[in-house]
């Protein structure tokens, strides 16, 4: 991979170029952000302002060395939407700020005792198929919603919008070139909209009726809710957030070799880990979804190799800018269900896949009955719903969150655990002198 930057990290781009550029990660990351607050019933606007102030902590925290989006997470939705069905919206925020605390106690551990101990409690093994059950659980709320009219029941005209969407987004996926390539979600959002607005179910009088300010309606604790601990919402968030350190841990990886610096010694994994846990957190205070980085934008980094800091700051500056404009909120909430639910059908199996390529390229031996066991305990758990009630204080773990407990516990348990590799980062000359 070709490393040499165009525009390098700490460097500032011509004022002309800047806006260009940083339109660029907005766009990159849009579709993704809305989507998410969308299906777990929370304000896109405040989705896109958390993302922006989550973005800013990031880069701060990270020493404005490590060249990150941070935009709405997927692993948290079913978590999320069972938290607000026990709780209410309240509820959410409380279990997206735990998840946040999580990420920052692990970022203290590690920087006292390293990351060694988190890449045993957490192989490819035992992550693997919990995302494949993350992406799998939520499947039936992508279905749903690409073939349900606004009444919940079925109906062929809004599946076919949901059709067109999915063909767009897997035609720009697999034809698309250079930067259309990183953003075929909201590439098609936009054709399944077009469609949508053909066949005549959209309308446009909320958009034309919204001020271009306007102030999002923020979930504030203490203000718009009581805040109450309850280990209910504490066993639904956070060990799915122990899950998501994986992803962010890989997408550290990915981002080193691109930028062609080893971000796990420098500036630190405990400091982008915590600066992910902040963003979470901040995200949680205003009434957002939990944050993680964006594979979306280190794709837009490797395309263009403008890895400018300065860059993803000003995307962050123009996401929260859009939040406050109505008129963009009104328009994002015009967009028919079915063509959340047709983008959604192959973003979450892409997530399920996900897990599935960590396996491949893991090369887990599933001739191995230690691995066969906890893949299969973890999948079927996961996939199955299982709920653990705990006579304690009434405590029910969920199925993803009782999956991934289990899986950690078997790996410990069980005999023959393989060593760890302790260098996470491996440059190419590395590899090549090995």
């Amino acid at each position: 991979m070709n490393t040499k930057p165009i525009l390098a990290v700490n460097e500032t781009p011509k004022f002309s170029q800047w806006l260009t550029l940083s339109i660029q990660h907005l766009f990159a990351m849009f579709g993704a952000t809305i989507l998410a607050p969308y299906l777990v019933g929370l304000d896109p606007a405040i989705a896109l302002i958390s993302s922006g102030l989550g973005t800013l902590a990031f880069l701060l925290i990270c020493k404005w060395q490590v060249p990150a989006y941070l935009g709405s997470s997927f692993a948290f939705i079913a978590p999320v939407i069972a938290a607000k069905t026990a709780g209410g919206p309240g509820a959410a925020m409380v279990g997206t700020f735990l998840a946040g605390l999580v990420y920052g106690t692990v970022a203290l551990v590690i920087s006292k005792v390293g990351h060694r101990w988190i890449m045993n409690l957490l192989p490819p093994v035992v992550v693997g198929p919990v995302i494949i059950v993350i992406g799998l659980a939520i499947a039936p709320t992508a279905v749903g919603m690409a073939m349900n009219n606004p009444d919940g029941q079925y109906s062929t005209l809004h599946f076919s919008v949901a059709l067109v969407t999915l063909a767009a987004t897997i035609l720009f996926s697999i034809y698309a070139k250079k930067i259309l390539s990183i953003i075929p979600i909201l590439a098609g959002i936009v054709v399944g909209y077009v469609y949508a607005l053909f066949i005549g179910i959209i309308d446009f009088k909320p958009v034309l009726e919204a001020q271009w300010f306007e102030m999002p309606k923020f979930i504030i604790p203490f203000v718009s809710y009581e805040v109450k601990f309850t280990w209910n919402i504490f066993w639904l968030m956070v060990p799915v957030a122990v899950v998501t350190l994986s992803e962010h841990i890989g997408h550290q990886l990915v981002l080193s070799k691109v930028v062609g610096r080893d971000y796990i010694k420098e500036p630190g994994l405990h400091r982008s880990i915590l600066g992910d846990g902040t963003a979470t957190m901040i995200s949680a205070l205003i009434g957002g979804p939990p944050k993680t980085t964006y594979g979306e934008n280190i794709g837009v980094l490797a395309i263009t190799r403008v890895y400018s800091v300065h860059v993803l700051a000003g995307a962050a500056v123009l996401a929260i800018i859009f939040g406050f404009v109505g008129k963009i909120t009104a328009l994002i909430n015009t967009i028919p269900t079915p063509v959340m639910g047709g983008v959604s059908i192959l973003l979450f199996g892409i997530i399920a896949s996900s897990g599935l390529r960590m396996l491949v390229d893991s090369k887990i031996d599933f001739a191995d009955k230690r691995n066969l066991v906890i893949s299969s305990v973890i999948l079927i758990l996961g996939v199955g719903g299982a709920i653990l009630k705990l006579p304690i204080k009434d405590i029910e773990i969920h199925g993803m969150a009782l999956s991934a407990i289990f899986g950690v516990l078997l790996n410990l348990i069980l005999p023959g655990r393989p060593k760890v590799n302790e260098n996470l980062f491996e440059t190419d000359e590395n590899r090549k002198t090995a």
